[in-house]
């Protein structure tokens, strides 16, 4: 069942919401207050109160809109299961050193999960549409980066990675990080590298000093359980080497 409400922080003495704090029970909207300000949070001037979700509106002809809402909708998709590798959804993480830091994970798609992979497939190849004109001067290129690859051939030195594709996803932005239920997760222990979820991530192009390709942009993680922790394996440098790490469309990804 969907939900139409979650809980949040009313500050009396500012008039309004505070901290960002959204949780789709009172509990956890005071645990997560307690947790920013300590006990302070029991302070008479902070309230938990209850919010509604606005729904979308519903969109009854898709062909009155633009192009370019059609195709960056497009660009999005939510993932079946994957395992985390490499996460670093707590605190950005500069693969290199001068590098900006960056919130990242690399996501391992079973090769069997076929609907995943089709929709990144079409999503990439709105991406590629997208920046047909923004980045490629009017013509995609042949030899454009992808983001999609394979664990079998580009990660045989690395067990975890055989029969899997993978996908390097990273942002500027830290991602909303929820339970199977839909609870932000709070505790940092609860999400790590092996576990298993569900991952929010969008596809734009890039053109930078003549590095032209297809990045993955991360959104939100979603985690439906436990896994073996993962370590050693190949290193980091070699899973984010693809050369979108630079680019200045990562400021725009939420």
């Amino acid at each position: 069942m969907a939900r139409d409400h979650y809980w949040a922080v009313y500050s009396h003495v500012s008039k309004k919401d505070v901290f960002g704090i959204k949780a789709f029970s009172k509990r956890k909207a005071l645990q997560a207050l307690f947790n920013k300000i300590g006990k302070d949070a029991y302070k008479w001037r902070f309230e938990i109160r209850k919010r509604k979700i606005k729904q979308p509106k519903k969109v009854k002809n898709l062909k009155t809109n633009s192009r370019r809402n059609f195709s960056m909708s497009n660009t999005k998709i939510i993932t079946g299961e994957v395992r985390f590798s490499y996460l670093h959804a707590w605190e950005p993480h500069a693969v290199e050193e001068g590098q900006d830091k960056k919130y990242s994970v690399s996501l391992l798609i079973p090769k069997s999960d076929k609907k995943t992979i089709a929709a990144i497939e079409k999503a990439i190849e709105a991406a590629k549409a997208d920046g047909k004109s923004s980045k490629f001067g009017g013509k995609i290129p042949s030899n454009l980066k992808l983001p999609l690859r394979d664990g079998d051939t580009e990660r045989e030195d690395d067990p975890n990675y055989a029969g899997h594709y993978f996908i390097n996803a990273s942002s500027k932005n830290k991602p909303g990080i929820v339970d199977k239920d839909i609870n932000p997760i709070l505790d940092q222990n609860e999400l790590y590298s092996g576990c298993y979820g569900r991952a929010s991530i969008n596809f734009y192009a890039f053109n930078v000093s003549g590095n032209r390709g297809i990045a993955a942009g991360l959104n939100n993680l979603q985690k439906l359980r436990d896994g073996e922790s993962l370590s050693g394996g190949a290193s980091a440098e070699d899973d984010f080497s693809d050369g979108f790490g630079d680019t200045d469309e990562d400021d725009l990804l939420g």
